[in-house]
């Protein structure tokens, strides 16, 4: 299969460099172009047609929100993966809801990028058109989505909240219950219930962080 191409969009020149060597190093992408503002990524997703596009939140001239929501309502499909430094609940469900297939939240390594790039590639070797999709096919491209919840949540845990606790995990390399209740909107002790949930079904991983005096710090982090 040939590279799959990867349209760069932040308005800092700087970091849109570092993100072009990052994608431009993990085999089997290539960047072909950079833009810096909403409307230069547009007219560049439009002119190009690349696989992928790396598209950051904070744009001058309108919200990489607002792009999402415009390339999907033309009907346009490209792979989008947020990566910006934004991590507010309300923009991590809009990015979800407009089909975003990863949210990187920044500053990240390396390796953070080149993991959702390989679950991009293989989402989209699934379904490369010709035979129709195997079940197996079906699960590389669903399975992220239909896996990270049980089916039925313990009594007072909502879906839609569950849903925003793992997309804030899945923004950060990891959290303390105190940093995802501000990520998400909802109470610390709300987001520890939802948490220790996701612990007790093996979705979520745990790390006590010693520091001071006191109890240690529970950190926790997708699987």
């Amino acid at each position: 299969m040939t590279d799959l191409t990867v349209l760069v969009v932040d308005d800092d020149f700087m970091v849109a460099g570092i993100h072009t060597k990052f994608v431009d190093r993990t085999p089997g992408f290539r960047v072909v172009g950079v833009a810096a503002t909403g409307e230069a990524a547009l007219a560049e997703i439009r002119r190009l047609r690349p696989d992928l596009v790396l598209l950051d939140v904070h744009l001058p001239d309108r919200t990489g929100i607002e792009v999402l929501r415009e390339l999907r309502a033309d009907g346009d499909d490209t792979g989008v993966v947020m990566v910006t430094a934004a991590r507010e609940a309300e923009t991590v469900r809009a990015a979800a809801a407009g089909g975003a297939a990863h949210y990187l939240v920044k500053p990240f390594e390396y390796d953070d990028l080149r993991a959702r790039l390989e679950a991009f590639r293989a989402a989209h070797r699934a379904l490369a058109e010709g035979e129709p999709a195997a079940q197996d096919d079906i699960d590389a491209v669903f399975a992220p989505v239909v896996t990270t919840r049980p089916a039925v949540l313990p009594k007072g845990l909502s879906p839609e909240t569950a849903d925003a606790v793992l997309a804030a995990l899945g923004g950060a390399e990891e959290l303390s219950a105190a940093e995802c209740c501000e990520v998400v909107g909802i109470s610390r002790v709300s987001a520890r219930r939802y948490l220790e949930h996701f612990v007790n079904h093996g979705q979520v991983e745990v790390r006590l962080k010693y520091g001071g005096a006191g109890r240690p710090e529970r950190r926790y982090r997708l699987r």
